[in-house]
């Protein structure tokens, strides 16, 4: 990916020059030509111009290259302001709802390139849901720790404002997301799409320092997430953190981690044992019921949200029904604010969100035993 961006960038920047030469002389002629006919072809190949810078400015996004003018900037306010905007964009049947939490969302960004990313996402996001649905922007200021940081090379531990953009739509199949940022890769129909647009929004994310994610369910929906530094601070690697050990009484408690990604459940059963418990584990809603029929002493569930068959949610009515004390921990992809307005989960209801960390997990679980 790095090698084709600078591929990218360096033809981008020889098509500017080329089109600048089109454009201009374009211009002259259309200066000196008086014929109505002869004006509107000038137009025509004018646009087609236009059309062209548009097309290696989204090149110059996804190599990097791209000058950026970045100011201190208030990207709750920034959101807030420009939320008009896209309801106007995306059209009447998606409801768009924006949720700006705490403050502490300042961050050193390019506004205007930052504006044209959310639209990117909106738009995308629009297509994704052809009968309407629900589009959520969430932003919130997040810590991303140094075992998060690790799994992503450049990425540097450190707070973020993250900025979440969410969707009721398709989705994406495995395969999709694995080359979601690719440039040119698009699965609308011939001349509906460059395939640009999430690539340069990887490029501007990447440019001004931050760290960009993709969670999607198919049939429910997908979540873009943009972690952009705060206050334009050099984020610095940190030393690991502490891992926080459950308290003695813990260690006489079972979790069952219900999820249908294998690599979820093996990274939430590892630190729930760092963290003191014992594990049980399923991959999905019918073997974790049969688990929990054949053990009486499971103590806490810790579910996904959305799986292939019964959801996170039919998962705990049925055990609440079968074991009313047992407490339940819900772990997601998408935002708290998303999940909870598209009627999955009832307010108060405890809730995760991926990527989480040992820590992150262990305040959870504590909250949990104590409501």
């Amino acid at each position: 990916m790095e090698a084709i961006g600078q591929l990218t960038g360096g033809l981008a920047h020889d098509f500017n020059n080329l089109l600048t030469i089109i454009s201009g002389n374009l211009e002259m002629l259309e200066m000196r030509v008086t014929d109505p006919k002869a004006q509107i072809l000038l137009q025509e190949a004018q646009g087609a111009t236009d059309d062209g810078a548009k097309l290696t400015g989204q090149l110059l996004a996804f190599g990097r290259r791209q000058p950026l003018n970045p100011r201190l900037t208030d990207l709750g306010q920034l959101v807030s302001s420009f939320s008009e905007l896209i309801r106007r964009t995306i059209g009447d049947r998606v409801e768009l709802r924006t949720t700006i939490r705490g403050g502490g969302n300042e961050g050193l960004v390019d506004g205007p390139q930052l504006q044209n990313a959310l639209l990117n996402l909106a738009l995308n996001a629009r297509d994704a849901m052809p009968s309407g649905g629900l589009l959520t922007i969430e932003v919130n200021r997040v810590h991303l720790d140094f075992d998060y940081a690790q799994m992503y090379p450049q990425l540097r531990a450190g707070d973020y404002v993250l900025i979440a953009v969410t969707d009721t739509g398709t989705g994406m199949t495995d395969e999709v997301k694995q080359r979601a940022f690719e440039p040119f890769f698009t699965t609308k129909p011939p001349g509906l799409g460059t395939g640009l647009g999430l690539s340069q929004v990887h490029g501007f994310v990447k440019q001004s320092g931050g760290h960009i994610s993709i969670y999607s369910e198919v049939g429910h929906g997908t979540s873009i997430k943009l972690y952009l530094p705060r206050s334009g601070e050099d984020t610095e690697a940190l030393p690991p953190a502490p891992v926080r050990r459950a308290p003695s009484d813990r260690r006489h408690q079972t979790v069952l981690v219900v999820d249908d990604e294998a690599g979820v459940r093996d990274f939430a059963s590892e630190a729930l044992v760092e963290l003191g418990y014992d594990v049980l584990s399923a991959g999905d809603a019918d073997q974790a019921m049969k688990l929990i029929e054949d053990n009486g002493d499971i103590h806490i569930l810790l579910t996904d949200v959305v799986m292939p068959g019964k959801s996170g949610r039919d998962l705990a009515e049925a055990v609440h029904r079968l074991r009313p004390a047992m407490h339940v921990l819900y772990m997601t992809g998408y935002t708290q604010n998303a999940i909870v307005h598209n009627g999955v989960l009832d307010t108060g209801t405890h809730l995760i969100t991926k990527p989480f960390t040992v820590g992150q997990l262990s305040e959870e679980l504590e909250a949990l035993e104590q409501d």
